[in-house]
Protein backbone atom coordinates (compact mmCIF):
# COMPACT_ATOMS: atom_id res chain seq x y z
CA UNK A 1 0.00 0.00 0.00
CA UNK A 2 1.38 3.55 -1.04
CA UNK A 3 1.39 5.98 2.51
CA UNK A 4 -1.59 8.18 1.14
CA UNK A 5 -3.62 5.26 1.36
CA UNK A 6 -2.35 4.27 4.98
CA UNK A 7 -3.50 7.31 6.16
CA UNK A 8 -6.47 7.06 4.26
CA UNK A 9 -7.16 4.31 6.22
CA UNK A 10 -6.72 5.98 9.14
CA UNK A 11 -9.19 8.36 8.59
CA UNK A 12 -12.19 6.44 7.70
CA UNK A 13 -11.71 3.50 9.95
CA UNK A 14 -11.34 3.48 13.62
CA UNK A 15 -10.80 1.16 16.63
CA UNK A 16 -14.73 1.20 17.51
CA UNK A 17 -15.48 0.02 14.28
CA UNK A 18 -12.18 -2.75 13.41
CA UNK A 19 -13.94 -4.58 17.15
CA UNK A 20 -17.89 -4.15 16.24
CA UNK A 21 -16.99 -5.57 13.25
CA UNK A 22 -15.29 -8.83 15.29
CA UNK A 23 -18.36 -9.19 17.80
CA UNK A 24 -17.38 -7.01 20.49
CA UNK A 25 -19.91 -4.80 22.14
CA UNK A 26 -19.27 -1.56 24.28
CA UNK A 27 -19.97 -1.99 27.88
CA UNK A 28 -21.99 1.88 28.40
CA UNK A 29 -21.68 1.08 32.33
CA UNK A 30 -17.21 0.92 32.48
CA UNK A 31 -17.15 3.51 29.88
CA UNK A 32 -16.57 7.64 29.46
CA UNK A 33 -15.96 9.51 26.61
CA UNK A 34 -12.55 9.35 26.59
CA UNK A 35 -12.09 5.70 27.50
CA UNK A 36 -14.58 3.12 25.87
CA UNK A 37 -14.81 -0.31 27.06
CA UNK A 38 -15.45 -3.07 24.35
CA UNK A 39 -15.95 -6.76 25.49
CA UNK A 40 -15.82 -10.30 24.50
CA UNK A 41 -16.78 -13.47 25.82
CA UNK A 42 -15.45 -13.95 28.82
CA UNK A 43 -13.41 -11.60 30.45
CA UNK A 44 -11.86 -10.22 27.26
CA UNK A 45 -11.71 -5.87 27.37
CA UNK A 46 -10.81 -3.43 24.85
CA UNK A 47 -10.09 0.10 25.82
CA UNK A 48 -10.78 2.06 22.82
CA UNK A 49 -8.89 5.97 23.30
CA UNK A 50 -8.45 8.92 21.03
CA UNK A 51 -11.52 9.49 20.04
CA UNK A 52 -10.70 6.01 18.00
CA UNK A 53 -7.42 6.12 17.02
CA UNK A 54 -6.04 3.86 20.05
CA UNK A 55 -6.76 1.23 22.04
CA UNK A 56 -5.12 -0.50 24.82
CA UNK A 57 -5.57 -3.95 26.50
CA UNK A 58 -5.80 -3.12 30.64
CA UNK A 59 -5.02 -7.06 31.23
CA UNK A 60 -2.00 -7.15 29.24
CA UNK A 61 0.54 -4.54 27.82
CA UNK A 62 -0.69 -4.78 24.64
CA UNK A 63 -1.57 -1.30 22.82
CA UNK A 64 -1.42 0.56 19.76
CA UNK A 65 -3.20 2.15 16.58
CA UNK A 66 -5.69 0.80 14.29
CA UNK A 67 -3.15 -1.68 12.27
CA UNK A 68 -2.01 -3.14 15.75
CA UNK A 69 -5.35 -3.79 16.90
CA UNK A 70 -6.33 -6.07 13.74
CA UNK A 71 -3.13 -7.93 14.02
CA UNK A 72 -4.06 -8.22 17.58
CA UNK A 73 -7.61 -9.46 16.52
CA UNK A 74 -6.11 -12.43 13.88
CA UNK A 75 -4.65 -10.33 11.08
CA UNK A 76 -1.03 -12.25 10.11
CA UNK A 77 1.07 -8.83 9.64
CA UNK A 78 0.50 -6.07 8.40
CA UNK A 79 -0.08 -6.46 4.99
CA UNK A 80 -3.13 -8.69 6.40
CA UNK A 81 -4.47 -6.06 8.64
CA UNK A 82 -4.29 -3.62 6.19
CA UNK A 83 -6.54 -5.58 3.94
CA UNK A 84 -8.89 -6.40 6.90
CA UNK A 85 -8.80 -2.66 7.40
CA UNK A 86 -9.46 -1.53 3.52
CA UNK A 87 -12.76 -3.95 3.77
CA UNK A 88 -13.90 -2.12 6.90
CA UNK A 89 -14.12 1.19 4.78
CA UNK A 90 -17.74 2.50 5.19
CA UNK A 91 -18.98 0.18 8.41
CA UNK A 92 -20.98 2.46 10.62
CA UNK A 93 -19.91 2.24 14.21
CA UNK A 94 -22.83 2.24 16.95
CA UNK A 95 -21.90 5.19 19.01
CA UNK A 96 -22.48 4.88 22.74
CA UNK A 97 -25.60 6.69 24.15
CA UNK A 98 -24.25 9.41 26.40
CA UNK A 99 -26.59 10.15 29.04
CA UNK A 100 -24.04 13.05 30.36
CA UNK A 101 -23.08 16.18 28.31
CA UNK A 102 -19.24 16.09 27.98
CA UNK A 103 -17.96 18.48 30.56
CA UNK A 104 -15.14 21.55 29.38
CA UNK A 105 -11.91 21.04 29.48
CA UNK A 106 -11.02 22.85 32.89
CA UNK A 107 -9.33 25.78 33.27
CA UNK A 108 -7.38 25.76 36.55
CA UNK A 109 -4.78 23.21 37.78
CA UNK A 110 -5.80 19.59 39.10
CA UNK A 111 -4.37 20.39 42.51
CA UNK A 112 -6.60 23.70 42.45
CA UNK A 113 -9.92 22.47 41.46
CA UNK A 114 -9.33 19.44 44.66
CA UNK A 115 -8.47 22.17 47.20
CA UNK A 116 -11.27 24.14 46.39
CA UNK A 117 -14.31 21.27 46.85
CA UNK A 118 -15.78 20.47 50.22
CA UNK A 119 -15.30 17.77 52.62
CA UNK A 120 -18.05 15.73 53.06
CA UNK A 121 -20.11 16.88 56.11
CA UNK A 122 -22.27 14.67 58.02
CA UNK A 123 -26.09 14.31 56.05
CA UNK A 124 -24.40 15.80 53.11
CA UNK A 125 -25.33 13.57 50.15
CA UNK A 126 -22.40 12.42 49.74
CA UNK A 127 -21.89 11.91 53.20
CA UNK A 128 -25.53 9.79 52.69
CA UNK A 129 -23.63 7.63 49.77
CA UNK A 130 -20.68 7.01 51.78
CA UNK A 131 -22.19 5.20 54.42
CA UNK A 132 -25.75 4.50 53.19
CA UNK A 133 -25.08 3.19 49.66
CA UNK A 134 -21.63 1.72 50.32
CA UNK A 135 -22.06 1.07 53.76
CA UNK A 136 -18.39 2.44 55.47
CA UNK A 137 -18.65 3.17 58.93
CA UNK A 138 -19.08 6.91 59.83
CA UNK A 139 -15.78 6.89 61.67
CA UNK A 140 -13.75 5.60 58.83
CA UNK A 141 -15.42 8.28 56.55
CA UNK A 142 -14.11 11.06 59.09
CA UNK A 143 -10.79 9.45 59.26
CA UNK A 144 -10.86 9.40 55.14
CA UNK A 145 -11.42 12.99 55.70
CA UNK A 146 -9.33 14.05 58.09
CA UNK A 147 -6.34 12.56 55.61
CA UNK A 148 -7.58 14.71 53.08
CA UNK A 149 -8.42 11.53 51.23
CA UNK A 150 -11.78 12.78 50.22
CA UNK A 151 -13.81 15.41 48.89
CA UNK A 152 -17.60 16.20 47.76
CA UNK A 153 -18.45 15.94 43.85
CA UNK A 154 -21.92 17.39 41.99
CA UNK A 155 -25.11 15.36 42.43
CA UNK A 156 -23.87 14.15 45.89
CA UNK A 157 -21.28 11.75 44.30
CA UNK A 158 -17.43 11.22 46.03
CA UNK A 159 -14.05 12.15 44.80
CA UNK A 160 -10.98 10.08 46.51
CA UNK A 161 -7.87 11.38 45.52
CA UNK A 162 -4.59 10.41 43.47
CA UNK A 163 -1.72 11.69 44.76
CA UNK A 164 2.11 11.75 43.18
CA UNK A 165 4.85 10.24 45.35
CA UNK A 166 5.47 14.07 46.40
CA UNK A 167 1.91 14.32 47.52
CA UNK A 168 0.66 16.30 45.11
CA UNK A 169 -3.01 15.75 43.81
CA UNK A 170 -2.96 14.20 40.36
CA UNK A 171 -6.73 13.23 39.95
CA UNK A 172 -9.42 11.85 41.50
CA UNK A 173 -11.78 8.62 41.41
CA UNK A 174 -15.51 9.76 40.69
CA UNK A 175 -18.35 7.98 42.33
CA UNK A 176 -21.52 8.11 43.03
CA UNK A 177 -25.06 6.81 42.84
CA UNK A 178 -25.38 7.67 38.96
CA UNK A 179 -22.01 8.48 37.53
CA UNK A 180 -18.44 6.80 37.88
CA UNK A 181 -15.50 8.30 36.16
CA UNK A 182 -12.04 9.79 36.56
CA UNK A 183 -11.19 13.28 36.70
CA UNK A 184 -10.71 15.04 33.80
CA UNK A 185 -7.26 15.59 33.10
CA UNK A 186 -5.81 13.85 35.63
CA UNK A 187 -3.84 11.02 35.85
CA UNK A 188 -3.85 7.55 37.99
CA UNK A 189 -1.22 7.24 40.41
CA UNK A 190 -2.31 5.65 44.03
CA UNK A 191 -5.02 6.67 46.20
CA UNK A 192 -3.84 5.75 49.66
CA UNK A 193 -5.30 5.57 52.93
CA UNK A 194 -3.66 4.96 56.34
CA UNK A 195 0.05 5.50 57.52
CA UNK A 196 2.43 6.47 54.39
CA UNK A 197 4.92 4.60 56.44
CA UNK A 198 2.94 1.00 56.85
CA UNK A 199 4.71 -2.14 55.85
CA UNK A 200 1.82 -3.68 54.92
CA UNK A 201 0.38 -2.58 51.37
CA UNK A 202 -3.15 -3.99 50.48
CA UNK A 203 -3.65 -2.95 46.94
CA UNK A 204 -6.88 -2.73 45.31
CA UNK A 205 -9.04 -1.42 42.60
CA UNK A 206 -11.01 1.20 43.76
CA UNK A 207 -11.15 4.26 46.64
CA UNK A 208 -14.21 2.00 47.40
CA UNK A 209 -12.83 -1.01 48.21
CA UNK A 210 -9.67 0.03 49.97
CA UNK A 211 -11.74 1.73 52.18
CA UNK A 212 -14.18 -1.13 52.56
CA UNK A 213 -11.27 -3.51 52.98
CA UNK A 214 -9.92 -0.98 55.68
CA UNK A 215 -13.57 -0.91 57.21
CA UNK A 216 -13.83 -5.11 57.67
CA UNK A 217 -10.26 -5.18 58.97
CA UNK A 218 -11.29 -2.14 61.57
CA UNK A 219 -8.44 0.12 60.14
CA UNK A 220 -5.07 -2.09 61.15
CA UNK A 221 -2.41 0.19 62.10
CA UNK A 222 0.46 -1.87 60.02
CA UNK A 223 -1.66 -1.06 56.82
CA UNK A 224 -1.84 1.15 54.00
CA UNK A 225 -4.72 1.08 51.66
CA UNK A 226 -4.38 2.26 48.17
CA UNK A 227 -6.29 1.88 44.92
CA UNK A 228 -4.90 1.83 41.55
CA UNK A 229 -8.65 3.56 40.55
CA UNK A 230 -9.31 0.43 38.27
CA UNK A 231 -6.13 0.86 35.98
CA UNK A 232 -2.34 -0.13 35.66
CA UNK A 233 -0.87 3.20 34.21
CA UNK A 234 3.47 3.32 33.99
CA UNK A 235 2.89 6.06 37.06
CA UNK A 236 1.06 3.20 39.27
CA UNK A 237 3.54 0.77 38.59
CA UNK A 238 6.29 3.39 39.50
CA UNK A 239 4.48 4.29 42.79
CA UNK A 240 4.08 0.51 43.71
CA UNK A 241 7.78 -0.40 43.07
CA UNK A 242 8.39 2.38 45.41
CA UNK A 243 6.48 1.38 48.29
CA UNK A 244 7.80 -2.07 47.74
CA UNK A 245 10.88 -0.70 48.22
CA UNK A 246 10.83 0.11 51.83
CA UNK A 247 12.12 -2.31 54.41
CA UNK A 248 10.19 -5.03 55.59
CA UNK A 249 7.03 -4.40 53.49
CA UNK A 250 4.63 -6.99 52.53
CA UNK A 251 2.55 -6.27 49.22
CA UNK A 252 -1.46 -7.71 49.42
CA UNK A 253 -3.13 -8.28 46.12
CA UNK A 254 -6.53 -7.08 47.12
CA UNK A 255 -7.71 -6.93 43.88
CA UNK A 256 -11.81 -8.30 43.31
CA UNK A 257 -11.92 -12.05 43.02
CA UNK A 258 -12.28 -11.97 38.75
CA UNK A 259 -9.82 -12.82 36.26
CA UNK A 260 -9.07 -9.60 36.06
CA UNK A 261 -8.47 -9.43 39.56
CA UNK A 262 -5.96 -11.65 39.20
CA UNK A 263 -4.10 -10.43 36.28
CA UNK A 264 -3.57 -7.14 38.44
CA UNK A 265 -2.46 -9.66 41.04
CA UNK A 266 -0.10 -11.28 38.89
CA UNK A 267 1.73 -8.11 38.10
CA UNK A 268 1.70 -7.19 42.16
CA UNK A 269 2.99 -10.53 42.88
CA UNK A 270 5.68 -9.71 39.92
CA UNK A 271 6.42 -6.02 41.64
CA UNK A 272 7.00 -7.95 45.30
CA UNK A 273 9.17 -10.64 43.58
CA UNK A 274 12.00 -8.11 41.71
CA UNK A 275 11.85 -5.28 44.98
CA UNK A 276 12.05 -8.28 47.36
CA UNK A 277 8.84 -7.26 49.01
CA UNK A 278 6.43 -10.05 50.99
CA UNK A 279 3.54 -11.00 48.72
CA UNK A 280 0.13 -12.17 49.71
CA UNK A 281 -3.12 -12.90 47.58
CA UNK A 282 -6.16 -11.78 49.61
CA UNK A 283 -9.82 -12.23 47.78
CA UNK A 284 -12.72 -10.83 48.89
CA UNK A 285 -15.70 -13.50 49.27
CA UNK A 286 -17.84 -11.42 46.63
CA UNK A 287 -17.04 -9.48 43.44
CA UNK A 288 -15.51 -7.13 45.16
CA UNK A 289 -14.59 -5.44 49.19
CA UNK A 290 -17.47 -3.20 49.07
CA UNK A 291 -19.83 -6.35 48.40
CA UNK A 292 -18.43 -7.63 51.54
CA UNK A 293 -18.73 -5.16 53.69
CA UNK A 294 -22.40 -4.37 53.25
CA UNK A 295 -22.39 -8.62 54.10
CA UNK A 296 -20.76 -7.48 56.95
CA UNK A 297 -22.88 -4.42 58.20
CA UNK A 298 -26.05 -6.10 57.48
CA UNK A 299 -25.11 -9.12 59.57
CA UNK A 300 -23.83 -6.65 62.33
CA UNK A 301 -27.25 -4.65 62.82
CA UNK A 302 -28.89 -8.08 62.62
CA UNK A 303 -27.71 -9.78 65.58
CA UNK A 304 -30.42 -13.08 64.69
CA UNK A 305 -27.85 -13.60 61.57
CA UNK A 306 -24.45 -15.77 61.86
CA UNK A 307 -21.53 -13.58 62.37
CA UNK A 308 -18.86 -12.75 59.55
CA UNK A 309 -16.15 -14.84 59.77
Amino acid sequence: MEKHEIENLREKVTCAIVLEAAGWKVDLKESTRRAVKFRRGDGEIIIVIHDGRGWFDPLSPKKGDIFDLAEHLGADGFVAACEHLASLVGFVSTKPIWTRPARPSPSVTIAERWRRRFKPRPGSATWRYLTSERALPDDLVQTAIAQDCLREGPHGSMWAVHRSVSGEPTGWEERGPAWRGFATDGAKVLFRFGPQDADRICVTEAAIDAMSLAAIEVLRRDTLYVSTGGGWSPATDEALRQVATANNVSLVAATDNNRQGDIYAERIQAIAAETGAGYVRSRPRSDDWNEDLKVLMTRLSRPELVAFA
